[in-house]
């Protein structure tokens, strides 16, 4: 009797730590920011994009329009058992350039500065809208005529 209840309490802390380790908060980083030790040695009215990419580092995205600035962007997500996984920190450093080149304005924006930045907007559109697996498998049937495996 006390061997299985030995067994059953091993079990039973066995079970409570699973359930509290997949209960653990999981976060990643993606992307790169300099930090402002870094970025205190880009000078604007004198620095250009090819001495920023070499002081700093090359950006993870550029401007859309005649490469009109460099965007460094960071991100840390928390993944959370079954929840959806949240952003809890972001940063996106703009540097803008002007028309010879040279960098122009320097402007950091945070999560808490309530901003969107899209950093793309191509987008693709399915033509399934609503309608599940089964309703396009068969979706066809009764659509054939004869005509159309005739040559």
């Amino acid at each position: 009797m006390s061997r299985t209840r030995k067994t059953f309490r091993t079990a039973a802390a066995g079970l409570v730590m699973l359930a509290m380790a997949g209960c653990t908060a999981l976060y990643r980083n993606h992307g790169y920011v300099p930090t402002d030790e870094d970025l205190s040695a880009v000078v604007v009215g004198v620095d250009t994009r090819d001495s920023v990419a070499e002081t700093i580092g090359t950006p993870g995205a550029t401007g859309v329009l005649n490469d009109s600035g460099y965007y460094y962007v960071q991100s840390r997500v928390r993944h959370y058992a079954y929840q959806r996984p949240e952003v809890v920190d972001r940063q996106v450093l703009a540097i803008s350039f002007d028309k010879r080149g040279v960098v122009s304005n320097v402007e950091r924006f945070m999560l808490e500065d309530g901003r969107v930045v899209p950093l793309t907007r191509r987008v693709t559109s399915s033509n399934i809208a609503n309608k599940g697996f089964l309703r396009q498998l068969l979706g066809n049937i009764g659509q054939f005529r004869a005509g159309d495996f005739t040559g």
